[in-house]
């Protein structure tokens, strides 16, 4: 499964120069991340309510060419790999010209309301076969 998130970048996100920033991306990988749970029908408010977290483990980002204020952006998020306790997704950020700017991928781990792990497989078989149905196999 692939969310498609439109990102139009605001002033404050940019540098002097107006290039983004480069501590924005992985706040937009989290927009993407909110897209892809709420279009599963998960959004993070009812994983909250169950008890559940998800924890950042791990962040790579890679910059491609710069983004400028006033590009229309699309940001391409997936699941690209998972196990009963971490998520693994991948992002691809394009211009409006369809060029390559960012790409990124997150670790993420489920922890409990006590933020201890928490082994969603076991704990939530039915997240867990949500999850599976949506992994996008087709990436690297």
């Amino acid at each position: 499964m692939r969310v498609v998130t439109k990102i139009v970048p605001r002033y404050q996100e940019t540098d002097k120069m107006g290039v983004i920033h480069h501590s924005v991306y992985p706040v937009w990988y989290e927009c993407g991340r909110g897209d892809f749970c709420r279009a599963l029908g998960m959004p993070f408010p009812e994983i909250e309510k169950r008890g559940l977290a998800q924890a950042l483990v791990e962040l790579n980002v890679r910059y491609h060419r710069p983004a400028y204020y006033g590009d229309e952006l699309e940001l391409v998020t997936r699941l690209t790999g998972m196990t009963g306790v971490r998520l693994i997704f991948t992002y691809e950020l394009r211009n409006q010209n369809g060029e390559l700017v960012n790409s990124g991928q997150t670790t993420l781990a489920w922890l409990d309301d006590k933020l201890r792990p928490l082994n969603i497989k076991k704990r939530h078989p039915d997240i867990y076969g949500l999850l599976l149905a949506a992994i996008d196999a087709g990436c690297e």
